[in-house]
């Protein structure tokens, strides 16, 4: 599909198929070269006039045979015709938001929605594409301003029997407003959909972490041995269990090093069970650095017959796939605390640090004593906000988000 946006698209249009069809109607028609007259394809053509277009400006689209001599005929066609370039990547999404029809998160959630690879990022992408942000924004934007317009009004007539003056540290309204923001910060961040919750696989030396890794990714992508201390690096494997993703990380076996190499891996491995979203822990569970974030394992089932000990949460056999069927299901229990809700609007870091700019501007508003303070830290508090959305201060990084996107988009 050929896309032409812009003011000459109509032109464009009637260049090619030499006429112009009824508007969102798609006809059959044959492209020939403005110039030459050669038959370039017969396609199916479509005009979309006026402003309520993808773009926000008429659009002409042209559905030709895909092959790649095809396409580059029409593409050189087009190129003979006075006003018309190539678009840049990104360039169609990108003029949809400079003409008011998306907002900068909802370009975003297009964004995260043409790379996501789980059930999860694209339900996130998807939410986010439809302007569930941008609503919620725009709510906490026009109660913002109603207390704005309050604070003005006591500030420019004072001296009224009708309007009081305003004590913000006692306004319901702006108290409200700060504990939704402080429990939007509060939740999980849409990094961890697209990166994947961190996994660690930790324990003694040849505890079975490898196999079980290689079992959880359906693939080997560790090296496994009967010989301990086989691991002596991070080794990390993405994937994808129940619709969302992870990243296991296979680690060296925790005890006194033997040698530089190991000792360097042991501490690799102390490093990243501080940088764990889970822990999968393989040795004694009295051993467990955090069992608040921890599923303690007992390993080889099928060499270890003893029963479950104290405190461990299931046995497994990486070899025999005993309890593993229950090691994915806790796995994905435990990842449902740490991802956001169904449903739930997830923020990036982008729209967190804007956010926390916000709220800092309310907080400060409710412990002002003067008006004309409190006016300004509520002005401050709405243009974080429009950052969100893009109505200000964004130029700088807008290049850089539609420059992702591919030629069509």
């Amino acid at each position: 599909m050929v896309r032409v946006s812009g003011p000459g698209a109509d032109a464009a249009l009637e260049a090619l198929a030499g006429r112009l069809p009824e508007p969102r109607r798609a006809v059959a028609a044959e492209l020939h070269h403005p110039q030459t007259g050669e038959l370039l394809d017969n396609a199916l053509v479509l005009r979309f006039p006026g402003t309520g277009t993808a773009t926000g400006e008429p659009v002409a689209e042209l559905h030709v045979h895909g092959g790649r001599s095809v396409v580059a005929a029409v593409l050189g066609a087009l190129g003979t015709l006075p006003g018309l370039r190539g678009a840049q990547p990104g360039e169609f999404t990108r003029r949809a938001f400079e003409n008011g029809r998306m907002d900068l998160s909802e370009a975003e959630g297009l964004s995260d929605l043409l790379t996501a690879e789980t059930e999860s990022q694209r339900r996130a992408a998807l939410a986010l594409a439809g302007g569930a942000l941008g609503r919620v924004v725009q709510d906490w934007q026009d109660r913002i301003l109603a207390i704005s317009a309050q604070i003005e009004a006591a500030i420019d007539f004072s001296d009224e029997a009708d309007v009081d003056e305003q004590n913000l540290g006692h306004s319901p309204m702006l108290k409200k407003l700060v504990l939704e923001l402080e429990a939007t910060l509060g939740r999980p961040s849409v990094e961890r959909l697209r990166d994947g919750l961190r996994v660690v696989i930790a324990g003694p030396p040849n505890a079975g972490k490898s196999s079980l890794l290689n079992w959880l990714a359906g693939r080997q992508a560790a090296i496994t041995s009967a010989v301990a201390g086989t691991t002596r690096d991070i080794v990390e494997a993405p994937t994808a269990i129940g619709g969302s993703a992870f990243l296991l990380v296979d680690t060296a076996g925790l005890r006194e090093a033997g040698d530089e190499v190991e000792a360097i891996g042991v501490e690799r491995a102390r490093a990243s069970l501080d940088a764990a979203d889970i822990v999968m822990w393989l040795g004694d569970p009295a051993d467990c650095p955090d069992r608040a974030r921890s599923i303690v394992i007992q390993p080889k089932a099928d060499l270890d017959l003893r029963p479950l000990l104290p405190d461990a949460d299931l046995r497994v056999s990486a070899e025999t796939g005993e309890g593993m069927n229950e090691l994915v299901t806790l796995l994905i229990a435990r990842s449902r605390r740490l991802l956001p809700k169904e449903g739930e609007v997830a923020t990036n870091k982008r729209h967190r640090d804007s956010l926390r700019e916000c709220l800092a501007s309310l907080r400060e508003a409710q412990l002002a004593n003067d008006l004309l303070i409190a006016s300004e830290c509520l002005r401050q508090a709405r243009a974080a906000l429009d950052r969100i959305t893009g109505r200000a201060g964004v130029e700088h990084m807008l290049d850089t988000l539609f420059g992702r996107f591919c030629i069509g988009k």
